[in-house]
């Protein structure tokens, strides 16, 4: 066994190399060699301890290292093998997990099906799943790639680093790398809605008033907002001011379209927006997605109309109360449609008894009665019968 100055030596060496914590390293020998003891000599109450400074081994039974044979040095080794891979895993994971959220750089190294196995260095694997990769996009093996840390966990002595391209975190992070006042807080990002691949949409606000939000995100001759754009393939990004009044937000959402008046439901949390049909293509966009991510980046559920289809909706609901209301006033009385056929008319109702008429017999009907007692609503009188 080498002597106690090499002890010390070696465990400084591979902390170093391997990153982990030193004291974490003297404590897995400690114990490797303490189960080792244990196992050989069949007790349970073995302890070992190194000794800081000297680095010489001292334990509670009256044992020589020296003397305890190659078996009981493969068992301490494949043990501390073990755990310095543990605790090279929960350096490496801790180190990961602080990046959530943020963009990092690797080579496409190979692919296991849809699974795109990327080398982010230091033997380090990024795992892009196919549902993290854009369909229009192609990788290739030994390309330079560029995604977001998505997720990261242990799974037995490794751990996963999953990547995404179409996350929408990936816009905000590339922003936050190309502008700097977004990185030092100047311009705030509200919101993003991406589909990814074709089209995202961006909401920004300044704190200061002399910084133009939208303008800073763009660049000088759009320099900033190309670099993001080819970043990510050609993928279309519009940059919209916020604001916190629903209508001006909306009519900005809708942009590049030039929209005219807004209706708003809040309760329904529905707006019907006009356009001018020049302008209707343009705010649906192709396929709906600039109307449908407008809404999903303001929250209402925008109606995109032209004057002309709304009057044509109002006069669609009207014809059916119309219709409804000229039902009504075509109904009559059996009485008024048995005079239209010219049938005797209902009797009048009977007056009531006098001096010169009997108990019950009635006045002679007047001139009406004709008409009987239920006539239409347009008030027309029914036609007299026709003499045999």
């Amino acid at each position: 066994m080498a002597n106690n100055a090499d002890i010390l030596r070696y465990i400084d060496s591979i902390a170093r190399d391997k990153g982990i914590d030193k004291e974490a390293l003297i404590v897995a020998i400690e114990q490797a060699m303490a189960q080792a003891l244990a196992k050989k000599y069949g007790v349970e109450d073995v302890e070992i301890s190194l000794d800081r400074d000297s680095g010489e081994f001292q334990c509670n039974y009256d044992v020589s290292m020296e003397e305890q044979g190659r078996i009981f040095a493969m068992s301490v080794r494949q043990a501390i093998t073990g755990k310095i891979r543990e605790a090279e895993r929960d350096v490496i994971f801790d180190e990961y997990e602080q990046k959530l959220g943020e963009i990092v750089s690797g080579t496409i190294q190979r692919f296991e099906g849809d699974t795109v196995i990327v080398n982010l260095g230091r033997n380090i694997e990024g795992i892009l799943p196919r549902a993290e990769k854009v369909r229009s996009e192609n990788y290739n093996v030994g390309e330079r790639i560029r995604a977001l840390i998505f997720e990261v966990k242990k799974v037995g002595p490794r751990v996963k680093v999953i990547l995404s391209r179409t996350h929408r975190d990936l816009v905000r992070a590339l922003f936050e790398l190309e502008v700097p006042e977004i990185a030092d807080g100047t311009i705030t990002i509200r919101r993003i809605e991406r589909e990814p691949g074709y089209r995202t949409k961006l909401a920004v606000d300044s704190t200061d008033d002399k910084v133009d939000c939208v303008g800073a995100c763009v660049g000088v001759r759009g320099n900033r907002i190309k670099s993001i754009i080819d970043e990510l393939n050609g993928e279309r990004i519009d940059i919209i001011r916020w604001n916190s009044d629903p209508t001006t937000l909306i009519a900005n959402a809708l942009k590049p379209a030039e929209v005219g008046d807004i209706t708003l439901d809040p309760a329904a949390k529905k707006a019907l927006v006009i356009v001018n049909e020049d302008q209707q293509s343009l705010a649906i966009g192709r396929k709906g997605q600039n109307v449908r991510l407008a809404s999903k980046l303001t929250g209402w559920d925008i109606d995109i109309m032209t004057r002309a289809e709304l009057e044509r909706s109002v006069q669609a609901e009207d014809e059916p109360a119309a219709a409804g209301a000229e039902s009504s006033a075509a109904e009559t009385s059996p009485a008024a449609d048995a005079a239209a056929a010219g049938g005797p008319a209902a009797p009048a109702t009977p007056a009531p008894a006098d001096g010169e008429h009997g108990a019950g017999v009635p006045d002679a009907p007047g001139p009406d009665a004709a008409t009987g007692s239920g006539a239409s609503g347009d008030g027309a009188a029914a036609p007299p019968a026709e003499a045999n």
